[in-house]
């Protein structure tokens, strides 16, 4: 097998390609961060550095690449009796436990050393073992709880705010830290409507083997409609943040792109029914790509110029 298609595999194994979901929100969050002053008394704002740009972008790479590889090493042999699944790297034969816990062993050692080695504080090291057993225990839920979409929601929130201690560290002020938490707020209920919509695929499935899910547990309709709150729910966060960012720069552009998101929601359930799963891929990857696409670069802006 050639290097490039050894590449292919690993970076099929951890959905390289689905990093478009967390990546902009951490990187909206250094914005908002950067952007923030350091109190309500001063207009001073954090110093703005390479090294922290690369800290946050190896700790969000090695963080998702440990916790994917994980996922599909504790689930290879429910993947190997789901026909969804069976054709997956480790069912397949493509790649071999062993080079796979070696694989999530070295990105979580990454990630840790990341925190220690670009990151402007200490803070992001002391608290990178509770985050990464928090990020890796997502794999383990769906055996205990229908609650496991929520736990994979707030797992990615946790971006936003570890990405606001690194970059504010010591000058962590709270008259601010609501910004960071509607962000956090917002990402979690979002990723929990998508991933229940995502999980009706595996409903029947789910519930043969024991396993927990909304969908297994309310059915598939019943899902889609939990699935519509947790993303109400989340607008609701994304319009608090609207209300209250100002000390950030966000203004009309971001309120434009929530509003657009809010759409691309619409659009999303629309795509999604009881009776015809076949578009959930699409629901899934394109529509969610462009909201977190459109909501860091209409931040952005609104932050920096």
């Amino acid at each position: 097998m050639s290097i490039q298609s050894k590449l292919s595999e690993w970076l099929g194994l951890i959905r390289f390609s689905h990093t478009i979901f967390a990546l902009p929100f951490a990187i909206l969050a250094a914005f908002l961060a950067w952007a923030t002053p350091l109190s309500v008394s001063s207009n001073a704002t954090p110093a703005i550095r390479m090294t922290d740009v690369i800290g946050v972008l190896m700790c969000m790479v090695f963080a998702r690449s440990a916790a994917m590889a994980f996922n599909r090493l504790v689930d290879h042999k429910m993947d190997a009796e789901n026909p969804r699944t069976a054709s997956r790297h480790l069912p397949a034969g493509r790649l071999s436990r062993r080079g796979v816990l070696i694989f999530t062993v070295t990105c979580s050692l990454g990630f840790i050393a990341s925190t220690l080695l670009f990151l402007p504080n200490r803070l992001p090291f002391y608290g990178s073992i509770p985050v990464l057993a928090f990020l890796l225990g997502y794999s383990l839920a769906k055996r205990f709880t229908a609650s496991a979409h929520l736990w994979l929601g707030v797992a990615l929130s946790l971006s936003p705010l570890c990405v606001w201690v690194a970059i504010r560290g010591p000058h962590f002020s709270w008259e601010f830290v609501h910004i960071p938490l509607l962000l956090a707020g917002a990402i979690a209920f979002w990723v929990a409507g998508f991933d229940i919509l995502y999980a009706c695929q595996d409903a029947e499935f789910d519930r043969a083997a024991g396993l927990h899910s909304v969908p297994s547990r309310f059915g598939v309709a019943g899902a889609m409609r939990i699935a519509m709150v947790m993303h109400v729910i989340m607008l609701g966060f994304l319009a608090a943040l609207v209300y209250t960012g100002h000390a950030a720069g966000l203004g009309w552009l971001f309120a434009a792109a929530v509003g657009l998101t809010a759409i691309l929601v619409m659009v999303q359930h629309w795509l999604v029914r009881p009776d015809d799963l076949s578009r959930v891929n699409a629901a899934f990857f394109q529509t969610n790509a462009i909201i977190s696409i459109v909501l860091l670069m209409a931040g952005a802006i609104d932050t920096f110029i």
